[in-house]
């Protein structure tokens, strides 16, 4: 079982001001240029029931290690990816191998001393798993999705100023906050990430700098807790038709019209703040619930259930279709 992350999730005020300071650096990685994970094997993927595919292009063994000269990261960063019949393993150190160059962190980043397993095989179950205190996926370079945070207000809360009715972390009010597009500033950068009181360097949404070497194409990004791919962005117009063109998925939550009743007021927290500001509606988007969908992908072209990192909320999927170990 993988362990409970630590997940205070520190907030900057609004009325402070998150400059980027630093100038970006190249990153280099045995004897220069940014390294690329590479695949040393393959073996099989699943198909959306769990069931073996047969193709040999399931990621399996990945190998990442470099060093990231970035001037609010300067550190190795190191991922491995290996498998066992039944599970996948990831054993890391969270430093992201992109740079970072904006953020207001409360925290340097920081290795951290990661063995996370995942099951081999995804299997969508009769129910969805929601996570608590727990991230719900990690990139491919061992840096964890935690889309969540642990900052909440009160239904009475009058003001984002300290005092005002919210708090950053460890809060046990009923409103929820979200880390992007709110009342609050959780000073995340340009990959929409930062980092925890532990160090830990996190995502929160769609890793930009990632996608972005990749270009306009279907870009797997990491694996879920419960094993299946993650992708970002970019999927297959027609979910089950690999030749169809690519396109931004959209997710199927929505803001609400109306605010919830007891909700803290609109004019000092406008909707998006909380994450009781969204609503799934079925069929409004590309996705499910969980932001993800069955269809191919070109690691999986017989077809696996995925997620999706998407550009509106949930940006990181908020529940999983399997179950982990």
């Amino acid at each position: 079982m993988h362990p409970s992350s630590p997940s205070g999730h520190p907030f900057v005020s609004p009325f402070f001001l998150a400059a980027g300071m630093f100038a970006a650096f190249p990153l280099a990685a045995c004897g220069g240029g940014e390294a690329s994970p590479t695949v040393i094997d393959g073996s099989t993927p699943v198909d959306a029931s769990g069931g073996d595919a047969s193709t040999a292009s399931d990621p399996c063994t990945l190998a990442l290690a470099g060093f990231n000269s970035s001037a609010k990261v300067n550190s190795a960063y190191n991922a491995t990816w290996t498998c066992t019949s039944s599970v996948r393993n990831l054993a890391g150190n969270g430093i992201p191998d992109h740079a970072v160059t904006s953020g207001n962190f409360a925290t340097p980043i920081s290795a951290q001393n990661l063995a996370i397993a995942f099951p081999r095989a995804g299997t969508v179950a009769a129910s969805n798993t929601t996570l608590t205190r727990q991230p719900y996926g990690y990139a491919l370079n061992s840096v964890k999705f935690d889309p969540g945070t642990d900052g909440t207000c009160a239904s009475s809360a009058t003001s984002t100023a300290p005092g005002g009715g919210c708090v950053a972390a460890m809060g046990r009010d009923p409103w929820n906050l979200e880390a992007m597009g709110g009342a609050f500033v959780f000073g995340t950068d340009e990959n929409n990430a930062h980092v925890q009181p532990n160090g830990q360097y996190h995502y929160h949404g769609m890793p930009e700098t990632t996608v972005a070497k990749a270009g306009q194409t279907m870009i797997l990004v990491g694996f879920a807790m419960d094993g299946f791919p993650m992708y970002a962005r970019y999927g297959y117009s027609q979910a089950t038709d690999a030749t169809s063109a690519i396109k931004k998925v959209t997710p199927s939550w929505q803001k609400k019209a109306n605010p919830d009743a007891g909700r803290p007021s609109v004019s000092t927290f406008p909707m998006g703040t909380f994450t009781q500001d969204f609503e799934y509606v079925a069929g409004s988007g590309d996705l499910d619930d969980c932001n993800g969908r069955v269809g191919v992908t070109p690691e999986y072209p017989t077809g696996t259930y995925h997620y999706y990192i998407t550009d509106a909320y949930p940006f990181i999927q908020r529940c999983l279709k399997g179950k982990p170990l």
